[in-house]
């Protein structure tokens, strides 16, 4: 007979593993270009982090 394939639940528990990439868009004042900051955050602080980006 053939094994079932049984799908496993994320738990919330698990939340070390929930990054998010944050990339922000900064004008550079020496040259007038656009520069990408990018960082690797946790989701919970992704929208503080974004705010205090420069």
């Amino acid at each position: 007979m053939a094994k079932k394939v049984v799908a496993t639940l994320k738990k919330e528990e698990d939340a070390s593993k929930a990054l998010t990439k944050v990339v922000k868009m900064v004008k550079s004042a020496k040259t007038g270009a656009f520069v990408f900051k990018e960082a690797i955050v946790p989701q919970a602080d992704a929208k503080e982090i974004l705010k205090n980006m420069k």
